[in-house]
């Protein structure tokens, strides 16, 4: 990819995540990209939907998105512009490392959008930090600081 294109592409659909990420359902966490600043930031969208396999067992008579899955949502949502940046499908993996400072606001329940709003705090060499929000209608649900490392597939 040019870098021309890089700067003109801000988003990925799930054609584009699916090339990026190993994951499938049911545990792909990320629907769609709407906005990636560079390497720096992007926000993704997680549609949540009652027919998850996690809500039959998860408080089924007050469905609630486990907040294990809203980290690795945020973890995806990086993972993804961290390959989306080196301009890599396929060829690299990002695995997870750390989670620091996490915390939940408030439940997650079917018929949400979440947005994972992840902004990089640093990176060197294959190893990549960031800081994530997960938000619904504004407000603020989950949060927490992740890193991962890139090593190839």
């Amino acid at each position: 990819m040019t870098d021309d294109a890089k700067t003109t592409m801000n988003s990925a659909d799930i054609g584009r995540i699916l090339k990026l990420l190993p994951h499938r359902y049911p545990f792909l966490l990320v629907d769609r990209i709407i906005e990636m600043n560079g390497d720096d930031s992007c926000i993704g969208i997680k549609n949540v939907t009652i027919n998850e396999p996690h809500f039959q067992g998860h408080f089924p008579e007050m469905p609630v998105m486990p907040g294990v899955l809203l980290i690795e949502g945020m973890a995806q949502t990086a993972g993804a512009l961290c390959l989306w940046a080196r301009d890599n499908e396929a060829q690299q993996l990002v695995y997870f490392m750390t989670i620091d400072k996490a915390k939940f606001r408030k439940p997650v329940v079917p018929g949400d959008r979440v947005e994972y709003h992840m902004t990089k705090i640093r990176s060197r060499g294959s190893i990549w930090k960031f800081r994530g929000e997960a938000m619904v209608d504004g407000g603020l649900v989950a949060e927490a600081d992740i890193s991962a490392m890139m090593v190839d597939g």
